[in-house]
């Protein structure tokens, strides 16, 4: 499996996680919360480090490789957080998931959908969006580093 490879399918991989979150807000209506739009930044980062990966040589597609690794962590961290806010292990740190009197403002911020209320895409299934994306995310990210992690071999010419 060579760098390229790997690279389009994380681009591959990236855009069916935006797709499946577009989808599920303007097909079957369901409202995102301003955390669920914060998970979508680390799979457009990663589609852009896919992109650009399977246009350079070995050496150089590799370490892109690397960042792209960086920034699904990152998703991985972000879903986490917003699994521990369903789960009300702590509260959310983004003011507009709590309603938080802003200074300035006459009444306070009220989200259009709460972050600690889950949503769930598969009826019967108790695993939410947000849990989905952890999943997801370290899924994706488990196979880069897998190639990654492998030696690259040498041609002989």
């Amino acid at each position: 499996m060579n760098h390229r490879l790997v690279a389009l399918l994380l681009v591959l991989g990236g855009l069916a996680a935006l797709v499946v979150a577009y989808w599920a807000q303007f097909i079957l209506l369901l409202m995102p919360c301003p955390l669920c739009l914060w998970e979508r930044w680390p799979y457009r980062v990663a589609i852009a480090l896919g992109l650009i990966a399977m246009l350079c040589r070995p050496p150089t597609g590799r370490l892109i490789l690397n960042f792209a690794v960086v920034a699904l962590l990152a998703g991985v961290l972000i879903a986490g957080l917003h699994v521990g806010v369903e789960w009300q292990f702590w509260p959310s740190p983004l003011p507009e998931c709590n309603g938080i009197l802003t200074p300035g403002a006459p009444l306070p911020l009220t989200p259009a959908k709460p972050c600690d209320e889950a949503t769930y895409l598969i009826p019967g299934l108790p695993i939410s969006m947000a849990m989905m994306d952890l999943i997801y995310a370290l899924g994706l990210a488990l196979l880069v580093v897998t190639y990654i992690s492998r030696k690259p071999r040498r041609f002989i010419k």
